[in-house]
């Protein structure tokens, strides 16, 4: 009750009695422009365009001469000459506690059909970063749920990684493990570009009721506008900011940052920005460090972000631009392969082609030797796989490959389990898998008598 009316006065007390009101000159294409504004609005801003009942929203673009360029939120059909168009400031977003729980729109606007007040603090969209002399270090290592991350894949507390993945190959599926097995106070999701029904799947059936009890949800489904979808992950960042400025541990997943990318890609052609890298205007690199930026340990006093951001990689390319300027600014990297997806291991990790940047730090000198052992044998065994399988090997010809092929199919088992007893038992199990693919088979006595030497 106490946080409705403090949300209530917050809201009352941000009331504009007063806005500058401008006219619509013209229509062109996708873009409206207005004359009226131009001494009152600023790039970013908010703006209300009113057809009769009909309010259409959007976003300024360019500001030039007594003209204001308006992206509109819906295309912009019934639109005329002369319709009003009032500036509403700046976008801001306000987080309470009670959103825990919830599903909220980039704007956050609820989308489960329950009211949900505002907080008492309004927060801009595009926040600064922690100071970067300022910051903590990376933490200890967070407990996921899985074997793979509780060992040889270490996620440490403020550690931003990126998973990388095709289409159907268990992207959301591993996000919802991590979102329900991961070490935090709060789980932030963003949700940017998927299907509509697969948002109420995902929220009931794949996070459940135990992953949501913690969880906050942000979702613009692929029908919303460019500026709506781009929005949707700096929506999600400001509410884990919420939250870590309260010292709070924050998890932050956002699925994906590829169609962020190509919705900033529409709204940035809109504004006159020209195509460089691949498609994407050349200012899609600074939108996506500046996201990632805003992740990780905060300032003394506060609480971290821990963040994991997925990336849609057709055909497995890991130098196209949106991936590879993500991966230059995060701390790991976590590949899925269609192949391991399409004989049935989930998760689909590569392991040889995947990183925590965390190591060796996050873990002691044994566990460090025993993560090195696993890739060595990994590595010997993927190198020499296509010779194994044809037959062109014979056993004795060289000892680590022989001890790799061993210990493969447990270790390619392990890689899926999940970890029930914690990091350290996940460590005893690989342990023990090791030491079971070096120790010699017991010799076989032999059967009937002995045959004779002769001297």
């Amino acid at each position: 009750m106490d946080e409705d009316i403090n949300g209530l006065r917050a809201r009352i007390s941000q009331m504009q009695p007063v806005r500058a009101v401008g006219r619509v000159q013209s229509v062109d294409g996708t873009i409206i422009w207005v004359r009226g504004l131009a001494e009152h609005a600023c790039i970013g801003d908010r703006l209300r365009l009113m057809h009769g009942s009909n309010v259409l929203g959007g976003e300024v673009l360019r500001i030039r001469d007594d003209l204001v360029a308006m992206l509109p939120d819906e295309v912009p059909d019934g639109v005329s000459k002369g319709d009003r168009v009032a500036v509403l400031g700046p976008p801001t977003l306000a987080p309470c506690d009670s959103w825990i729980g919830r599903v909220v729109d980039a704007y956050g606007r609820p989308l489960d059909g329950a009211p949900l007040g505002p907080g008492e603090r309004r927060r801009p969209f595009r926040a600064s970063p922690p100071p970067a002399a300022a910051r903590r270090r990376l933490g200890a290592r967070l407990g996921t749920g899985l074997a793979v991350f509780d060992t040889l894949l270490p996620i440490v507390q403020g550690q931003r990684v990126g998973l990388f993945a095709g289409s159907g190959v268990g992207k959301s599926r591993l996000l919802a493990q991590l979102a329900q097995g991961m070490d935090a106070d709060v789980v932030v999701l963003a949700l940017v570009g998927e299907r509509g029904r697969e948002v109420l799947d995902f929220v009931t059936t794949v996070l459940g009721p135990e992953g949501m009890a913690r969880s906050v949800v942000v979702a613009a489904t692929s029908d919303r506008s460019p500026l709506e979808r781009r929005r949707c992950p700096l929506a999600a960042m400001t509410i884990a900011e919420h939250f870590r400025d309260q010292g709070k541990h924050v998890l932050y997943l956002a699925d994906s940052i590829t169609r962020f990318a190509e919705a900033h890609r529409e709204v940035a052609i809109a504004s006159g920005e020209l195509p460089a890298l691949r498609g994407h205007p050349p200012s899609v690199a600074h939108q996506i460090m500046r996201l990632a930026e805003r992740a990780g340990p905060g300032l003394q006093g506060s609480g971290d972000i821990t963040a994991v951001f997925s990336v849609l990689v057709a055909g497995s390319d890991m130098d196209e631009p949106v991936a590879d300027i993500l991966r230059g600014v995060l701390d790991g990297h976590v590949v899925l392969d269609r192949q391991i997806a399409e004989r049935g291991r989930f998760p689909a990790i590569d392991l040889l082609r995947s990183v925590s940047r965390s190591l060796p730090e996050a873990a002691n000198d044994h566990e460090n030797e025993l993560i090195q052992k696993v890739r060595s044998l990994l590595g010997a065994y993927a190198r020499s796989e296509t010779m194994v399988r044809a037959g062109l090997y014979r056993e004795g010809e060289d000892p680590i490959l022989d001890q790799a092929m061993k210990v493969w199919p447990d270790l390619d088992g392990f890689l899926a389990e999940k970890s029930l007893n914690g990091a350290a038992g996940a460590f005893q199990k690989l342990e023990l898998i090791l030491r079971r693919s070096t120790v010699a088979p017991p010799r076989r006595p032999q059967q009937g008598r002995p045959v004779a030497r002769a001297r």
